[in-house]
């Protein structure tokens, strides 16, 4: 599919919108290679290393070597681009309604000596019970390659499709290490630096160890049905001033924007009124300031 992408911006020649929804479907994931060209990689590193140093996990499913880097969508351009780039745009179209919402955005950075993750899914959250149709759908991108020695993501390809009854058997097996008919599907992803995987909220995956002697960077950014609860409160966490910036839609990514008929509407008005200077909430004007 060439031509016009649903961000406005051209879709790049020959990318093949048709054939990673039909690897979604099937497997549950896509690789995009070349996602991020060498520019884009270096971007990326230069505006996220004066945010590292910080933050370590504070508990085994964050990693407790493990460095995260929240609401990164707010941190830079270039995040800003990765999170609307058209490509990736086309493709989440195929899956969630018009007005889909940003649930998280982060970096992360697996240091040596990090343990796997448990092995989950992503939008387990929802009390929707399986099999039905992702609630979220989730981007992982590597800034280093991946590889099965570094912590490249363990996946099991076709589990977007299983009961809860048929997940919970499948990681039983893997943490007793027992191989099963659910289990034999289950590989490392690899993947060059600048490639993302695109996978589907109900797959089976988890952060591998890292038996390297080097950190392994990435990002993630999770995206979600227009009335789902989103993972980040974007609303407090990314400074209007930056948002009034953004893409229109990144601003309704963002929660800044109406989902039919009224639902995201703030007092009786568009979101996006709140982003106009000097706008203040409806309810306070008027009113005196010990009322």
């Amino acid at each position: 599919m060439d031509g016009q992408a649903p961000t406005g911006r051209p879709m790049p020649a020959g990318f093949d919108v048709a054939g990673h929804i039909a690897r979604l479907h099937r497997d549950g994931y896509t690789i995009v290679e070349n996602f991020l060209d060498a520019d884009r990689l270096s971007a990326f590193r230069a505006g996220v290393e004066p945010w590292l140093g910080r933050y370590r996990g504070r508990n085994a499913f964050e990693g407790l070597k493990t460095e995260r880097v929240y609401t990164l969508v707010a941190r830079g351009r270039v995040f800003e681009d990765i999170t609307d780039d058209p490509r990736l745009m086309a493709v989440l179209d195929g899956f969630l309604k018009p007005g889909y919402l940003l649930s998280a955005s982060h970096a992360i950075c697996i240091y040596p000596g990090e343990q796997a993750q448990s092995l989950h899914f992503d939008d387990s959250f929802y009390p929707i019970p399986r099999p039905r149709p992702a609630i979220s759908m989730s981007v992982i991108g590597a800034i280093d390659p991946f590889t099965a020695q570094n912590g490249g993501t363990v996946m099991l390809p076709g589990s977007h499709r299983w009961t809860l009854d048929q997940v919970n058997a499948a990681r039983e097996a893997i943490h007793a290490g027992r191989r099963t008919p659910l289990t034999e599907g289950l590989f490392s992803l690899e993947m060059p630096a600048g490639a993302i995987a695109i996978f589907q909220g109900t797959l089976i995956h988890g952060a591998g160890a890292n038996h390297s002697d080097a950190p392994r960077l990435a990002f993630t950014n999770q995206y979600c049905e227009p009335w789902a609860r989103t993972q980040e409160n974007f609303y407090l966490a990314a400074p209007k001033a930056r948002v009034r910036a953004m893409s229109p839609e990144l601003k309704t990514m963002l929660g800044y924007g109406i989902m039919a008929p009224f639902m995201g509407q703030v007092t009786a008005s568009h979101p996006l009124k709140s982003l106009e200077e000097g706008w203040t909430a409806p309810v306070t004007r008027g009113v005196a300031a010990d009322d």
